[in-house]
């Protein structure tokens, strides 16, 4: 596995977990052993998140209300430096490990780039841990309610809106429908400015399954009657939600609907979005938010709805998050080589164009076939062998990717050539059929046959993106760049 994942951004987690216990979830794996692929969730050591957080000191914590919360949130710092957050659940909340490791796991087998994803836990004696990635440009709450430079743009605030009916409508489809107090501290930002669905939220906060720590104002009234999460009441809390974004406040739903039913919604909306959003585009907004906010939980539109309608709301959809929140990027990037073609074919995940990219290069950087041919070894199993690449790519070529892929694996099973421009072209046949992760691992093994050549990367960062690994797609796809512009340098000089 080491010399696999040599550039792979995925292999620091791999170094940090305890490797009795390393696991990767079936839903990730597909059922595929661990050598097969990189640990998406795993155990953490108590040792290792005491260090990470300096001893769980308070300067560390950053959950909402500090050391009085019930469970308390840390950042932490592992020894090879990426970030993590960490959740510590009061010592009585999970008695039962099993329990608690159970409900990680399934929360665990998620992922998304609409989430702030979930990579461990830790339980050692009374010790009950969950370990997420980590956001480091804060809260909802913080930009929209206790801004200081700017006020939350519309297009900004539109955007919150739709990834987090997308995270919940992602999370329903897995199902794990259920959300555990959704509010404005728990959308987070990411290194690029995206807002992201914290993971904690799906986990219960303990056994018995109490969720609402929030002021009884803003509990969906089913969650009052009967002390019951449903799924409905999730989207009651994201019509909460919508009225942070149209107020800038923390408005009690009976208050926004007494306004919103006078026909006065004006009133509702925060004074510094004035003459920045459009009459048909607040009313449609407002509509929303006093759908998911009726007294009924049946008559609330379901998470797939609310991206539907939120969908066609989107506004300058071109501009990045980064921008529109007015974050600054880490200077170094500016330094950085640009994309080429390729490296933008794989950032849009534009399968078609890598299918172009893919053609055009051909077998050009792929030494494995030529030192084959070169020997001239015209046996019977070698004249098969490269008649089952030839139907490989001619049903590559005609985009029979169905083909392409029984092709080219009896190539590979065969073992008489080793090809890494075949990994390739199977590696977006199977992107091109959903198969993220069998494309991730041909991809990989392209790279093990080929170390230097740019296209395993790339290949590598678009499988990524597809699985929703935002972060380590970037990072791959900033090493495939880098790769080929030092390629690209050295053969100028030769």
């Amino acid at each position: 596995m080491g010399a696999r994942c040599s550039k792979f951004s995925l292999c620091w987690f791999h170094s940090h977990l305890k490797p009795s216990v390393l696991e990767s979830s079936d839903l990730e794996n597909g059922g595929k052993s661990e050598r097969e692929m990189w640990p998406s969730f795993g155990e953490f050591s108590l040792e290792q998140l005491k260090a990470a957080t300096n001893g769980f000191a308070a300067e560390n914590i950053v959950s909402e209300h500090g050391e009085k919360a019930p469970n308390v949130v840390y950042k932490g710092k592992l020894d090879n430096g990426h970030w993590i957050a960490i959740k510590r659940f009061n010592k009585f909340a999970w008695p039962d490990s099993r329990q608690f490791l159970e409900e990680a796991k399934q929360v665990g087998s998620l992922r998304s780039e609409r989430l702030a994803n979930l990579i461990g836990y830790c339980y050692e004696g009374d010790e009950r841990l969950l370990v997420a990635e980590f956001m480091p440009h804060e809260t909802l709450a913080k930009h929209l309610f206790h801004w200081e430079a700017q006020p939350m743009k519309w297009a900004m605030r539109l955007r919150v809106a739709l990834y987090l009916a997308e995270a919940l409508d992602y999370c329903s489809s897995k199902g794990r429908a259920l959300y555990h107090d959704l509010n404005a501290y728990r959308i987070l930002f990411d290194q690029e400015g995206n807002p992201r669905l914290s993971c904690f939220g799906l986990m219960k906060n303990s056994r018995d399954g109490k969720s609402y720590s929030t002021n009884l104002a803003f509990t969906p009234p089913e969650y009052l009657r009967t002390g019951r999460v449903t799924q409905e009441s999730v989207v009651y809390s994201f019509g909460t939600l919508m009225l942070d974004l149209l107020s800038g406040k923390h408005i009690p739903p009976s208050h926004a609907l007494d306004l919103i039913r006078g026909k006065n919604f004006l009133m509702l909306m925060d004074s510094a979005l004035e003459g920045h959003f459009s009459k048909e585009d607040g009313t449609e907004l407002v509509r929303l938010a006093s759908r998911c906010l009726q007294y009924e939980a049946r008559e609330r539109p379901n998470a797939k709805s609310l991206v539907t309608s939120l969908m066609s709301l989107q506004k300058e959809t071109e501009v990045p998050s980064y921008v529109l929140m007015g974050i600054r990027l880490e200077a170094a990037s500016s330094t950085k080589p640009s994309l080429t073609p390729f490296g933008e074919a794989c950032l849009r995940l534009d399968l078609t164009a890598i299918h172009e990219i893919l053609e055009k290069i051909g077998y050009k950087d792929d030494e494995g076939i030529a030192n084959e041919l070169s020997f001239q070894l015209w046996t019977s199993q070698m004249q098969e062998t490269l008649n089952l690449k030839k139907h490989g790519d001619t049903a590559f070529r005609a985009k029979d990717f169905v083909t392409a892929i029984d092709c080219y694996t009896q190539f590979i099973d065969g073992g008489t050539m080793v090809s890494p421009t075949v990994y390739a072209r199977r590696c977006l046949s199977y992107l091109m059929n959903g198969m993220g992760q069998e494309a991730l691992g041909d991809a990989m093994q392209a790279q093990v046959v080929s170390p230097e050549w740019p296209t395993a990367l790339y290949l590598q960062a678009a499988c990524l993106f597809s699985l929703g690994m935002e972060n380590d797609a970037q990072e791959t796809l900033r090493d495939g760049t880098n790769m080929e512009a030092r390629k690209n340098k050295n053969l100028k000089t030769v």
